[in-house]
Formats: structure tokens, C-alpha cells, sequence
């Protein structure tokens, strides 16, 4: 990333070129009540600054209720294709007639030990539409989400996906999650805001010592606007049951974040944590209204 791109990005939110900018967003809102719990939690006490929803599952509408209560709760539509749990499952909002290459042979999507052959024979118009149904159920809600990100990072798995979602974001006016090149320099070049450098996914990271790795991080955090998607869990029964191989990945995201520690090397550090709203909000001003 060159700086000239991360003066760029700087200077299109307002901030001086220097500054280290962190938008980190807890994905999985509406998976389990576990999860729902935790994601409340660090968005009204710890330093999540937004969160993403996952419509097609079990605890959605409560999340949505919950969002109704919290207007001014920054959050985007975590667009979703891909169930992966081994007994904990969903599927699409459409019809199974109208998207049969989006569910495997139980009727739910594809697992994630499958995405490659979920990707090699979906049709986009079929996950076009169950998107479109996904942002729509939101909406319907009377929610305005700020941007749209997916589940498993389907939409950057193929580029006909992902100008598909940049096409979406760009009809509901939403700004849109890039997590690597070439995305970032495509879309910069467009001169449209997004994170300037790889977006740090909490499951890439080890659970055994990730307190400490995520102080480290923070203290090394590079100057632009770095995205986090962070996964955070309430440690129950219910989260074991879940996610019984991973969820300590949830349940130690949602201790750091929570952490009075982790509050404190963000004061320390001079570190500013932003929202998707401002991104949104540039975004919205290189598309003309109808």
C-alpha cells in the first residue's frame, strides 16, 4: 500500500495522513443467542465500533429487533451463502426453486469444507437473488445498514461475485468490505474509501496467547484504516454446542475486546476507532441519486 493511497483514504475521512485508523466489526450477529449476547455487549461496553448480520439464521430476528432498539447501531448485511457448522445449519430466504445451486443435498448451503465446489457451479443470478433477498429482509425491517461483507468472504472468492456484490452496494447505497488486493487498489483507484491494508480475520489467529498477540497488533497498528473482523462469543453451553471445534475463538475475541487492556493501548497508542457510517457516507456521494 503506498502512501500516497493511505493519504488517500485519510484525507477522504477527514483524518490527517499520519493517523492509525481501526474500524473493527463483530461478524455473525443472529447465529446464536450466544453470539447475539456477546456482539450487544461490545458495542455498548468494549471497542467494537459495528457488527454484521446473518439474516438466513436462527437468531436473526431477534437481532433485528434488537438493531430496531439500537438505531444508531452501526451495522452492515453479512451476506450469507455458506453454512458451516457440522449440526447447526441454514438456508437461503429464497425458495429452493428459485435457488437450487446455492443448498447442497440436506437443503441448507454448502459447508465451507465444500466452497470450492459451491463456487465452481452456483449461478450468480441465484446468489444475486438470495443477497437481494437478504438486504431486503433488513430493510423491511426499517433498519439502514451501513455496508455490505459476507460470510466465509464468498464475495471475493470469484470476480463475477464480487462486482455482483459491488454492484449491490452500490443500488442500496452501502458501502462494501475488501479484504486484500487486488479489491483495495481497484477500488481506491476509483477513488471510493475502503480499508488500505489486509482486513484481519480473528480466526486466523491462534486462540492459545491471542490476548497478547491482539495488544501487539494494536501497538503496531500501521497508519491508514485497518478493518478487524472480529467473532465474538458468550463461552456457553449453547456456543459449545454450536461451534464445539472453535468456539474459543469466539469466547477469547470477546474477552479482548472487552478488556480494560485493550481500551487502553487504543488511548495509548493514539489509535481512532471508526465506524462504517463515515465510509458509507463518502460512498453515497459517488453515486448519483435517482
Amino acid at each position: 500500500m503506498s502512501l500516497l493511497n493511505v493519504s488517500q483514504t485519510n484525507r477522504l475521512l477527514g483524518y490527517p495522513a499520519e493517523a492509525r485508523l481501526l474500524l473493527i466489526n463483530a461478524d455473525d450477529l443472529g447465529m446464536c443467542h450466544a453470539i447475539n449476547e456477546a456482539i450487544i455487549r461490545t458495542l455498548q461496553d468494549g471497542i467494537v465500533t459495528s457488527c454484521s448480520i446473518m439474516v438466513p439464521c436462527p437468531w436473526a430476528y431477534h437481532a433485528l429487533n434488537w438493531l430496531q432498539a439500537a438505531p444508531t447501531t452501526p451495522f452492515g448485511v453479512h451476506l450469507t451463502a455458506i453454512s458451516e457448522q457440522p449440526s447447526y445449519r441454514w438456508g437461503p430466504l429464497s425458495c429452493d426453486n428459485e435457488t437450487p445451486s446455492l443448498i447442497d443435498e440436506s437443503g441448507y448451503f454448502y459447508p465451507l469444507n465444500r466452497i470450492d465446489q459451491f463456487l465452481a457451479h452456483v449461478h450468480l443470478a441465484e446468489l444475486e437473488r438470495e443477497f437481494r433477498a437478504q438486504i431486503e429482509r433488513v430493510l423491511a425491517f426499517g433498519l439502514q445498514p451501513t455496508h455490505l461483507d459476507s460470510h466465509c468472504g464468498v464475495h471475493i472468492r470469484r470476480e463475477d461475485i464480487f462486482t455482483m456484490t459491488l454492484n449491490l452496494a452500490r443500488e442500496y447505497r452501502l458501502a462494501l468490505r475488501v479484504y486484500d488486493q487486488p479489491f483495495i487498489d481497484q477500488l481506491q483507484k476509483q477513488s471510493y474509501p475502503t480499508s488500505d491494508h489486509s482486513l484481519m480475520d480473528s480466526y486466523d489467529i491462534e486462540t492459545v496467547g491471542k490476548s497478547a498477540q491482539y495488544a501487539k497488533m494494536l501497538r503496531a497498528l500501521p497508519v491508514g484504516l485497518s478493518e478487524w473482523a472480529i467473532h465474538p462469543g458468550v463461552g456457553s453451553i449453547e456456543l459449545q454446542a454450536v461451534e464445539p471445534e472453535s468456539w474459543q475463538v469466539r469466547e477469547s475475541d470477546f474477552e479482548f475486546v472487552m478488556s480494560r487492556e485493550a481500551r487502553a493501548i487504543v488511548q495509548e497508542e493514539g489509535i481512532i476507532l471508526v465506524d462504517y457510517r463515515a465510509v458509507q457516507a463518502l460512498w453515497n456521494a459517488k453515486i448519483p441519486h435517482k
